[in-house]
């Protein structure tokens, strides 16, 4: 096989634009935890960091491709992939994966600190074994308790500039904690029977319909109250306020029409409302940080 091609197929085994949205994270708890504007090494070590914090999400998005490459042949949405389209064998995989892993390890260990990367390699861990392999064929919930894995980047970040976990770092944690199963569910609503054939247990599978879409509402309120943790701590102004208002408004309305008049299109818009949602919330934290 060509070698663009099979560049082309490891890079597809980084999930892409799942990783760029954890980068994204992880830059927003770096920006934040710079007071002021940042220095030339500052925008140096927040350079490092981000490519050390890609590479080792690259790597665990691998394992995960390695691990379920049987499910996802099963899925639509995922028989795509090289892994479940048997286009690369496992040596191969499992061996891009380490290398990657290794090599964001080697360079947040060195250029940014131990602290980041000690943080980083457990969350490889938590997303690749403790998620992947144990908790996702296990329990309904596994999208809940798994999501801590998920919600860690803005702490990398925080971790990456200070050296050290503050509590603004744990306020981030916790909004996308409780972003995870609402955004999360709404995708599992319309795609249903992909996981059905999967045999995951996932809730809208296990509890059905009605059950998942009045959790998914439930959560956007719970989040809506999250989304106020910055303000109330004193981390933003109101620039911050009025969009977590604003947006967390829409998304408790997506959750509750979700809720109440049901439809796949429905669902399908409240999930890429909530992935606005997290970008546009974290934007704003951009914007208040050095506009007041």
């Amino acid at each position: 096989m060509a070698a663009p091609s099979r560049l082309r197929q490891f890079y597809a085994l980084t999930k892409p634009r799942v990783v760029q949205l954890i980068v994204f994270c992880a830059l927003i708890g770096m920006v934040l935890a710079v007071p002021g504007l940042p220095t030339g090494s500052d925008v140096a070590r927040a350079a490092i960091a981000c490519l050390g914090i890609w590479l080792v999400a690259g790597a665990a998005a691998a394992f995960n491709c390695l691990v379920e490459k049987g499910i996802d042949a099963r899925m639509k949405r995922t028989a795509w992939r090289p892994t479940a389209r048997g286009e690369l064998q496992d040596w191969q995989t499992l061996l891009f994966s380490a290398a990657l892993c290794g090599a964001g390890s080697l360079l947040l260990y060195l250029w940014v600190n131990p602290l980041t990367m000690w943080l980083t390699f457990a969350t490889f861990v938590g997303y690749a074994v403790v998620y992947t392999v144990i908790l996702k064929p296990l329990t309904p919930q596994n999208i809940v308790i798994g999501g801590a894995s998920g919600a860690m980047p803005p702490v990398l970040g925080w971790a990456a500039m200070t050296g050290q976990v503050g509590p603004e770092a744990l306020i981030l944690f916790l909004i996308i904690f409780l972003w995870t199963p609402p955004h999360f569910w709404a995708l599992a609503l319309y795609r249903v029977e992909d996981y059905r054939k999967s045999g995951l247990p996932m809730l809208p599978v296990t509890h059905g319909n009605a059950f998942t879409r009045l959790h998914v509402f439930l959560y956007t309120l719970i989040l809506f109250a999250g989304c106020l943790m910055p303000f109330i701590y004193g981390m933003s102004s109101w620039i911050y306020l009025t969009a977590a208002i604003v947006l967390g408004l829409g998304f408790c309305g997506y959750g509750f029409r979700l809720w109440r008049n049901y439809s796949d299109a429905l669902a399908r818009r409240t999930f890429r409302f909530s992935l606005i949602h997290l970008s546009a919330l974290f934007a704003a934290l951009l914007v208040d940080h050095y506009v007041l």
